[in-house]
Order: C-alpha cells, then sequence, then structure tokens
C-alpha cells in the first residue's frame, strides 16, 4: 500500500453518530446510518460534496479491542460551514492534524487488512503514533462488494 503523510486542516462534518464495536457496527448498524444519510442528504446545510466519510473515535485504553469494544461513528458529510443540523442528526468539528493516508484496494469486507497494516507494521517501521481517530472516505469508488473498490484511510498521528 502507498502511504502519504499529509497535514488537513480543521474541517467540519454533520451525520449520524453510533456508538458501537466493530462486530455491531458491521451487523447492520453502519448500513442503517449509511442509507438513512443518502436519503436526507439533501438537509444537510453547506455539503461541499457527496463524498461520505466514516469518522471513527476510539477511547485512551491500552486495552481497547475495536471488535469488541463500543467507540464513537460518525457517517457524515464534510461541510464548508457549520449550519443548522437537521434532527436526529450531530456537529462535529475535526482539529487541524497530520495524517498517514492509505487507499485500501479491495472487497470492503477485507478492509481490517488494510488498518492492520497501518496501525501495525507502518507505524512500526516509521515510528509514528497514531492519534485516538481515524476516518475513511466513500467516493466514487467505493463499491464496497466489488474487487475494484478503493476506500482512502486517514490515520491521526499525534
Amino acid at each position: 500500500m502507498e502511504t502519504n503523510v499529509i497535514t488537513l486542516p480543521l474541517f467540519h462534518v454533520v451525520g449520524y453518530r453510533i456508538e458501537a464495536s466493530v462486530e455491531e457496527f458491521e451487523s447492520g448498524l453502519g448500513k442503517n446510518a449509511y442509507l438513512s444519510l443518502l436519503e436526507r442528504k439533501d438537509e444537510i446545510a453547506n455539503k461541499k460534496n457527496d463524498h461520505v466519510i466514516l469518522m471513527q473515535i476510539y477511547p485512551i485504553d491500552p486495552d481497547f479491542n475495536p471488535q469488541v469494544d463500543s467507540f464513537i461513528n460518525i457517517v457524515c458529510y464534510e461541510v464548508s460551514e457549520q449550519g443548522k443540523v437537521p434532527s436526529e442528526m450531530i456537529s462535529h468539528t475535526v482539529n487541524e492534524s497530520k495524517y498517514v493516508k492509505g487507499t485500501h484496494k479491495g472487497l470492503e469486507s477485507e478492509l481490517s487488512s488494510s488498518y492492520d497494516y497501518l496501525y501495525g507494521q507502518w507505524m512500526e517501521e516509521t515510528g509514528h503514533e497514531p492519534k485516538h481517530y481515524d476516518f475513511e472516505i466513500w467516493d466514487e469508488r467505493y463499491q464496497p462488494e466489488s474487487t475494484d473498490n478503493e476506500i482512502d484511510l486517514f490515520i491521526a498521528l499525534a
């Protein structure tokens, strides 16, 4: 996987907040939130584009296991400025940060191998430390059931 370290400025998102483990999220909670977000996207003021973001915010706990422990998932859109937030949705601000960016290529069901590489081998080889969150961008290349699927991954760096 090709990686780049980049700095992104502060940005704002609006969408659905779900507290769940990876297992719970993948059991249907995530898909339901995604479909609801698509249905209601025109209600979100100042939406920058049609790229869906999956923001994942983890507890600061050395024993944390995302497969079974709950954490915050936000299925959302980036907005150019904060405006009125539709009912049942939240607004979240992400501060400027450095990120390692990589692109997962292949089935969404194989995404964990890309995360394992970035959080494991890449962090070890480069000496970087992750912050407590990451996010994915699901753009026009997002085809979860296809081998042509591509998802950009951004892991915040300390």
